[in-house]
């Protein structure tokens, strides 16, 4: 459940700091949604308490598999949530220039790109590791779910930060084709939330077999 908290909440307050993010001189010149803004830090401030929900939840199961891992996930998860909260503060700030300094746009195009750079280094950057290569292999390991699902994780993890490094050194923009390889990571963590939601973690398990729960 808390990994299909993160993806409502994640694709929501995005969707909601669209006027900061696409114009933030716009956004301080003009009228200005402010409600709708703080609606979407809301919402990113759910996301960061149910990512790090997502670490400690699986952590006393993962560590049965592979102890550091298990604590190499919590800690992406916490990074992660650092730039997300950085990202919140940002987006802020573009608010309280409309209220304070309704001229500053420079200032207002600073912190709407350090805003785009935060998603960049965190969710762009972290989560390839935590979610999709740390959290595909003990998935994979321990066969709590379907190993060919787990595939989805081990393979977006890499493609995903294949793209985001391209983006970061300027290789490419984050537009078109390169959007494409975000695909498998979606796939992998919808499919965990929803999978582990409806029916739980597989009975069969190893982890769960030499424990004397099937």
């Amino acid at each position: 459940m808390l990994f299909i908290i993160t993806f409502i909440t994640s694709i929501a307050a995005l969707a909601l700091f669209q006027p900061v993010l696409d114009d933030p001189v716009g956004y301080i010149g003009g009228d200005g949604k402010d409600d709708q803004i703080y609606l979407g830090a809301f919402l990113e401030l759910l996301l960061i308490i149910s990512n790090v929900g997502t670490g400690v939840v699986l952590y006393p199961i993962a560590r049965r598999q592979n102890e550091a891992l298990a604590i190499g996930y919590v800690a992406a998860r916490i990074i992660e949530c650092v730039f997300i909260a950085a990202g919140i503060v940002f987006v802020l700030g573009v608010v309280g220039l409309r209220h304070d300094l309704p001229g500053a746009r420079d200032a207002a195009f600073a912190l709407a790109a350090l805003k785009d750079w935060t998603f960049l280094l965190g969710p762009g950057l972290i989560v390839p590791w935590g979610n999709g290569l740390i959290l595909g292999y003990l998935m994979y390991k321990s066969g709590l779910v379907p190993r060919r699902m787990a595939w989805f994780g081990l393979i977006g993890g890499p493609l995903l930060l294949f793209g985001n490094f391209g983006v970061l050194f300027d290789w490419w923009d984050q537009t078109g084709a390169v959007n494409l390889l975000v695909i498998p990571e979606i796939i992998w963590e919808a499919f965990l939330g929803i999978y582990c939601a409806v029916w739980g973690f597989r009975r069969d398990s190893p982890i769960l077999a030499s424990e004397g729960r099937v």
